[in-house]
């Protein structure tokens, strides 16, 4: 009975399941075809499976029926033997030996049929507790069906839930597309806007130039009339001198100009005034290097000679200079009696950058001052305010700054890197504006030629590339044959460009025709150029650990600048004019910055102080010095990650 009733199971299993596949192909009819397939496979799987498990107990469900029907079978005959036996019975008991054989066959039958019999129920138990373990299993796997369906039900629910989601992302990326084409509607606008307004702002900066030149003319002209009425002056002041010298020569005796010889063994007046022999009388600010060297040659006097009539004919410079001291003309200059003071004082020092320094320079417009440094950064800082905190940060470079610069405007920053690449940020947004790459080097060097419209760099793969920044394309490349370390233009509109490179040589390029202008050799490789404002004289430090002044006009050194404690810090190390183009400045490896006098003298050392522990000084080599444009004040940077700005008050 468990057998047929086993059977009646997987019948009913395998009707439910009928049920169900019908229940779920009506489901899918309002499902994607998809869900519809995948759910089919679900169900042949089922199938297969019910299949094989019915396989497996095929064989014992025929073998059990056979065997029921054998018992039954010989219930019937046990039956038949039965009546048969209670036949014979009655037979014996009227009498007869025939029947009496009869009967013991039959009982061996019987007993022969009884053994087969208990056998038979043997192996009906077993069979049946086979049917109660597979039973079992069954339930078992009825249990596993219920799970997998429960799952697949909570699948089922999350796949919806993600397709609805899904759903919901589409829509939103259709409305960010609409709201993309808006924004870059709106850009295309704004960028047009930009573009007029960077036209008009062009016009007005080439109207800027063009005042800026009749204004420069001007200046020229009015120049050469007050050097044509000094030059006239200084004549007619060195010939009435001369007339002097000669009376009194003639006249040794005379009580009203008694004469007090110089060490050179010039008698001259003790009541000879200043403006003798300097020019017009005034502050000693006023009183030129130019002025009180032609009025000595023109005099024939050397330094000492001109001390004594400066300050031994009456004149006291603030108790400093006595008569009959042999002070020398560098210790008045030092101290700034005979032209502008140097910035000696600390004005404010701060870190810079996370690692060593390389470039700094001043804003031509504002007391600001850029700085760049390994940390791949450019940094403005407000000097005007005194902060400590940069006023900006720009970024974009992938390796560090070697130079930076800025147009002469201060609207806009040029830097260069190590990454091949020079970048353009405005000042006011703080924002990268252009890329310039090509170069297969480190970039060293930038300037801006016809700005604001092109630049040239400079690089370590030997060449020079002039850039248009309207296209952002490079429109002429220079080869130069060696690696470029600095470059400097002749003004913002010229046209010459002037190179400092490895190979000793100072080159000269006219960028209106395809060759080298010209070429000047120096004793060893150049790491830095500096022009002058009049772009009459050139500064060349060289590694040979001195600095060469070039007279531009006859393309010659005229002076060079050197101490024995003075090294050249690195292949990079800047030198820098003054806003006058008297003085020279430069750092040096022992962390001191050494200023001279363009006539040839050291006039002094910034080695700063210390307080305690803390240096307020450059503790490592100094990289890069720049000279504000605006004032006396001198920026500095190095490999300690420090900056300091001096000033002379």
């Amino acid at each position: 009975m468990c057998l047929y009733t086993h059977c009646d199971d997987s019948n009913s299993s395998e009707a439910q399941y009928i049920n169900l596949e019908q229940a779920r192909a009506h489901s899918d009819l309002t499902m994607s075809t998809e869900e519809c397939l995948w759910r089919e496979h679900v169900v042949q799987r089922l199938r297969e499976r019910d299949r094989k498990e019915c396989e497996n107990f095929k064989e014992i469900i025929v073998q059990n029926n056979r065997l029921i029907d054998h018992v039954a079978q010989l219930k019937s005959d046990n039956l038949k033997l039965s009546v048969e036996n209670e036949q014979l019975r009655n037979a014996v008991s009227t009498g007869g030996t025939g029947p009496n054989v009869a009967i013991a066959t039959l009982e061996k039958k019987l007993l022969a049929q009884q053994e087969e019999l208990t056998d038979l129920h043997k192996r009906k138990g077993e069979h049946s507790q086979m049917i109660v373990d597979l039973n079992l299993k069954v339930e078992q796997q009825k249990e596993l069906l219920s799970e997998k369906e429960h799952s697949l039900y909570e699948q089922q629910t999350a796949n919806n839930r993600l397709r609805a989601e899904v759903q919901l992302l589409h829509s939103s990326l259709e409305e960010l597309k609409k709201l993309n084409t808006t924004l870059l509607d709106e850009h295309t606008a704004l960028q047009l806007a930009f573009s007029s307004l960077e036209e008009k702002m062009r016009n007005v900066q080439d109207e800027n130039r063009y005042l800026l030149e009749r204004l420069m003319r001007y200046r020229a002209k009015d120049a050469d009339k007050l050097n044509e009425e000094n030059e006239s002056l200084i004549r007619k002041r060195s010939a009435k001198l001369k007339r002097d010298l000669e009376d009194a020569v003639r006249e040794p005796n005379s009580a009203v100009n008694p004469i007090v010889p110089a060490p050179g063994g010039t008698p001259l007046h003790r009541n000879s005034s200043p403006a003798q022999f300097g020019g017009p009388a005034g502050s000693d600010d006023e009183i030129d290097d130019g002025s009180i060297n032609g009025a000595m040659e023109a005099l024939g006097l050397n330094d000492e000679e001109y001390i004594s009539a400066r300050f031994m004919g009456g004149e006291a410079v603030h108790d400093v200079v006595r008569p009959n001291t042999n002070t020398s003309i560098e210790t008045l200059k030092a101290a700034g009696y005979l032209g502008q003071p140097n910035p000696t004082k600390i004005f404010m020092k701060f870190e810079a950058h996370e690692n060593e320094s390389h470039a700094v320079r001043w804003s031509p417009v504002e007391r600001m001052v850029a700085t760049g440094g390994a940390d791949r950064k450019v940094k403005l800082w407000d000097v005007g305010k005194g902060s400590t905190e940069p006023r900006a940060v720009l970024s974009g470079s992938s390796a560090g700054i070697n130079s930076v610069d800025f147009d002469s405007t201060g609207a806009y920053i040029l830097g260069t890197s190590n990454d091949y690449g020079a970048r353009v940020w405005t000042v006011m947004d703080n924002r990268l504006r252009h890329t310039l790459t090509g170069h297969s080097g480190k970039v060293m060097a930038a300037k801006y030629v016809q700005e604001p419209i092109k630049v040239v760099t400079g690089s370590h793969d030997r060449t020079l590339k002039i850039w248009d920044l309207r296209s952002i394309a490079c429109i002429e490349t220079k080869f130069a044959g060696s690696s470029c370390n600095d470059l400097c233009t002749t003004d913002s509109l010229g046209s010459t460009i002037i190179s400092g490179h490895y190979d000793k040589k100072i080159r000269f390029w006219d960028i209106r025709t395809e060759k080298q202008a010209d070429d000047v050799l120096m004793p060893a490789k150049i790491t830095s150029l500096d022009l002058s404002k009049d772009c009459n004289y050139l500064i060349c430090s060289v590694r040979d650990d001195t600095i060469k002044l070039l007279d531009l006009r006859k393309n010659q050194v005229i002076s060079t600048f050197s101490n024995e404690h003075f090294k050249i810090s690195c292949d990079f190390a800047r030198a820098s004019f003054n806003s006058g183009a008297s003085k020279i400045a430069c750092g040096s490896a022992d962390g001191a910055i050494y200023i001279w006098n363009v006539n040839g003298f050291l006039e002094t050392t910034l080695k700063g102080h210390s307080s305690g522990s803390v240096p307020f000084f450059h503790s490592t080599a100094v990289n890069a010095v720049s000279w504000s444009p605006n004032s006396n004040s001198l920026a500095s940077v190095g490999k300690s990650k420090r900056c300091i700005i001096y000033s002379d008050s």
